[in-house]
């Protein structure tokens, strides 16, 4: 592309406008760009103008509030608002001050424009809201080696806070507690709920923060811990054990101890057989002390109430008329004992036993 002679003159004249417009503002600067504050405290901008400027204007949220000449009287549309030299004597540098800042009102772009070709530069000012936290329940007591639940909860914050926890003044792992959000109208509540396996006593501490808080709100609440009473289960298992064990023990002796009696008790052939020919023996005596008897000598009748001296036998008894005494002989006679049996027969064939025994 060609450019004609003749023009070259006015593209000089543009390239030195462009530099020196760009000299001029770079010697123009605001900071911060950003500035982040809690609701109540004050904002504060300063404003860097090198070479001579005349009026300076400020203005937040659309409306101008400050009209600072280099000579003369400030104007201000309130008390919120102030602007001065950063040092006495030095006109290169103005600070602008927003008293007790609200969100409402002056969140969002500050701009100051200094009049000439300086132009004018924004920066943005964001406003915080610090609220409460308060961790429920208040002091817990519980036994060693419980897990313990400590809830903490935040008010009317912005933006959401962010929620941390201490034990004993040492931070608490992420991992141990859990935090959710959620909004209440224009600011947010949270809620942080922190477990663990109580050990011992301590502090427990919940803390609640912002970018603009100095230092963090905070709620805490005392964890005592009691010993745990002693553990009776293994014990009482190893009684059971050992109880059950022997009572198994004397079960098995008792079973094996009546079984040895039943065996005892229960004869056999060759004892059954010596039985069996003991009785036999005993029954072939009896008979034979039947039939060898002595005359009972002593026998007299039921109807007989006297007996004459001649009626008496030789052994002393009466002798009645019309009986017939038989003597029996006893086999069982020992030391000075007498033993004997007779037998009388009436005319009526009645056969009468009588048993006499003399010591």
């Amino acid at each position: 592309m060609t450019v004609p002679w003749r023009s070259r003159p006015d593209l000089f004249r543009i390239g030195l406008l462009l530099c020196a417009t760009g000299a001029v503002s770079g010697q123009f600067q605001l900071e911060p760009l950003n500035s982040t504050v809690l609701q109540g405290s004050d904002a504060r901008f300063n404003a860097t103008v090198q070479g001579n400027w005349r009026v300076m204007t400020w203005t937040v949220g659309g409306l101008m509030v400050v009209n600072f000449p280099v000579t003369g009287n400030i104007t201000s549309s309130s008390e919120q608002f102030s602007a001065k030299f950063c040092s006495s004597g030095d006109t290169s540098c103005v600070e602008f001050t927003i008293h007790n800042v609200t969100r409402s009102g002056d969140a969002g772009p500050v701009v100051c424009r200094v009049l000439g070709d300086y132009g004018s530069k924004t920066a943005h000012l964001y406003v915080q809201e610090s609220g409460t936290v308060n961790v429920s329940g208040g002091n817990v007591t519980v036994v060693q080696d419980q897990q313990v639940e400590f809830q903490c909860v935040t008010s009317a914050w912005f933006p959401t806070p962010t929620v941390s926890w201490t034990r004993n003044g040492q931070a608490v792992s992420s991992s141990l507690y859990n935090t959710t959000s959620m909004a209440n109208g224009d600011t947010f509540n949270s809620t942080s709920v922190l477990k663990f396996q109580a050990v011992g006593n301590a502090t427990v501490e919940c803390r609640a923060t912002v970018l603009s808080l100095t230092s963090p709100q905070s709620s805490s609440v005392f964890l005592v811990v009691v010993p745990k009473p002693p553990d009776w289960t293994v014990l009482i298992a190893v009684v059971v054990s050992i109880g059950g064990f022997a009572l198994l023990v004397l079960l098995i002796i008792g079973i094996i101890f009546c079984f040895k009696r039943r065996e005892e008790k229960q004869p056999n052939y060759q004892d059954e057989m010596r039985r069996v020919r003991t009785h036999s023996q005993i029954s072939g005596v009896n008979a034979a002390g039947q039939r060898q008897g002595q005359e009972n000598a002593g026998y007299v009748p039921e109807d007989q109430t006297s007996v004459a001296p001649s009626e008496l036998t030789d052994s002393g008894f009466p002798q009645s008329n019309g009986f017939k005494v038989y003597k029996v002989a006893d086999a069982n006679q020992a030391g000075n004992g007498y033993s004997g049996a007779h037998i009388t027969v009436g005319e009526s064939g009645v056969r009468k036993h009588r048993h006499v025994t003399i010591v």
